[in-house]
Parts: C-alpha cells; structure tokens; sequence
C-alpha cells in the first residue's frame, strides 16, 4: 500500500513503478487517493448508471460547467517544511480533485469491476487538453485578523521561506475534448485558509432556451444546479426555482435534499473502507499505475519554471483573479446550498 502523494512529477512516478514492477506485480499495488473511498464518490458510480433521469443529462447538451472545490479552513499547520516543497498542485490537485473530475466524466464501463472502470477513467485523461498557464491561477495566503486575533500568513508559518512563492491555492479550467463533453468547462479550485471546509461538486446545467417570465430580470432565474457535498456533510441538492405565492409574480430557489448520514446513519471512514477492500483484493477504488503518470504528465509543464502567485487573505474564497477564471466564460463559483 503507498499513500500519496506517488512521486512528485512525471519522471520520478515512473521510476517509482519501474522500482516496484521489480519485485511486485501490479495487481499487488494498492496506490491509496482516500477521496475514492467515501462513499459520496462510490455513489457517484450509482448516482449516475443507475438512475436514467440523470445519466440521459449527464452531457454537453444540458450541463453548462462542472466546478470541483475542496476547500479547507486550516493552514499548513506544522507542516510548512514538506508543503514548501509540495504545494496545492502536488497536494491536492494532481491526485484528490483529478480523481474526483475523472469519476464525474468517465463514460459507463462494460462492467462494475477494478479493471473496466480505471479504463474509462484513463480514458478521461487521454481526452484532457493540454492546459496551459492562461488556464489557471495560483495563490497564497496572506495574514488575517479577526476577533482581535492574527491568523499567520504562509510566509510567516514555521519551515517556510520569507520569499516563498509555494502556491496554497490553485485554481483552473479543464476541457475535456470528447463527444460527451466538448466544450463545457471543468473548473478545479483548491486551497487553503479558506471561509470553512467544504469538498464539493456543483453540476450547472443550461439556462432555458427563450425566457418565458418576460417581466422579471433574466439574473433573477438561476440555472437549476446540482450539488455533490462530499465534506463536512455527505449528501445531494437539486437546486430549481418555483413561484413564490402572491403577486408580483416572482420566483424562488428551493432545493430537494439527500443527507447520506439522516438516511443511513454514521458512514464509514473512508481509509476503514480502503483497508477493507486491500483485504480482499478489491482494486475497484485505488490508482492504477497509468493513471498515476497521465495525471502527472498533465500537470508536469505546469510544475517547471516560475509561476506568478497572486496573494489572498486568509479567511476569503481566493485570489480575485480566479474569479475572474470564471467571468470571462461568463461563469461563477458555486458556493454550496
């Protein structure tokens, strides 16, 4: 079993398989991405081939974009020393948010078995263009004060260079070039020091072909939204618009709710899950060794030379330039229900 993060590039992943391969077959390597084993991304598999009503959806037809945030509330804590070398692009996005882009794209696999799903999930890699530094945005906390206290800045936590230009933040759009999902955007954002702690998938889908309710401002009717919380709470919301009662005639957003934990009880941690499954041999939610290198052939030209980080207070969403990511495709962040 290794935790990631599996190699720090392209280069050093491969030699990484080529050492193991020596000595132990594939199908002996479990390569742990702890976000597969919560039972939000198992379901997505369930969510999606299991109910018609969805999947029929599940195209550039109907969905606008797909944003995929995990955000947390903490800093790097005491480990300044190993993020300065790692950043949000290693941490995070090369493994966790990938993963998570992948299950929401992949196509249906021939079968529910390890082999037939990482298929497709590679197959979403493959399709991914190149993404280049006009498509994404980095950043780095600045210091805070709020209730007569200073939450620290990167630069000034313990183990970090006074010059440090380690992202904390990452934010970027992802086309995947496919028949399913030509031309509809995949943002990921990431980061740290943020408002809370919130891992979530918001599906947008398309505002209505001709505005129906001429007498009320087109802002005023969002698109109906999907979203998948994955942390701190685990479950779904619809997002749609009805009449509010009354005149003027206006509308409301309302949304029909699952909460995984309501519905099932305490769930199980998602490593419990991962041991589980190494136990008896079980592939189904762990890495392959192709994903591993296409995910880090991806992101390798981004890794090299130097990038511009734009600073963020700690306790905002993130730079302003990564709203602005958004803005020029006409698009926002979700931020949950």
């Amino acid at each position: 079993m290794f935790e990631k993060p599996f190699g720090h590039d392209f280069h050093s992943a491969r030699h990484l398989n080529t050492t193991l391969h020596r000595y132990i077959e594939e199908s002996e390597i479990y390569r742990i991405d702890h976000y597969l084993g919560k039972e939000t991304v198992q379901n997505l598999l369930a969510f999606r081939f299991a109910n018609p009503i969805f999947e029929s959806l599940w195209n550039r037809d109907t969905i606008e974009n797909v944003q995929i945030t995990v955000a947390e509330d903490l800093g790097v804590e005491h480990r300044g020393a190993y993020y300065q070398q790692a950043g949000a692009l290693r941490d995070m996005v090369q493994n966790h948010l990938t993963q998570l882009m992948t299950v929401v794209a992949m196509e249906v696999p021939a079968s529910f078995d390890a082999a037939a799903i990482q298929n497709e999930k590679l197959k979403v890699l493959h399709s991914i263009a190149p993404i280049t530094l006009q498509d994404i945005v980095f950043g780095q906390y600045t210091s805070w004060q709020i209730a007569g206290q200073t939450i620290h800045g990167y630069r000034e936590e313990h183990g970090v260079p006074k010059d440090s230009t380690t992202e904390t933040y990452v934010a970027l759009k992802a086309e995947i070039h496919n028949w399913r999902w030509q031309g509809v955007p995949f943002y990921l954002r990431t980061g740290k020091r943020f408002p809370r702690k919130l891992t979530q998938i918001a599906v947008t889908f398309r505002e209505v072909p001709t505005q129906v309710f001429r007498s009320l401002d087109p802002s005023s009717i969002p698109p109906n939204m999907l979203l998948i919380t994955l942390q701190p709470s685990e479950g779904f919301s619809l997002c749609f618009s009805v009449k509010s009662p009354g005149r003027p005639f206006r509308l409301s957003d309302h949304a029909l709710q699952f909460d995984y934990e309501q519905a099932f009880g305490q769930l199980p941690e998602a490593y419990e899950t991962l041991l589980r499954d190494v136990m008896i041999g079980d592939q189904t939610l762990f890495v392959s060794e192709n994903f591993t290198e296409t995910a880090w052939r991806l992101y390798d030209p981004l890794l090299t030379g130097e990038k511009l980080v734009h600073f963020y207070t700690a306790g905002s969403w993130g730079p302003r330039e990564a709203d602005a990511l958004l803005e020029k495709n006409g698009h926002r962040w979700a931020l949950g229900w």
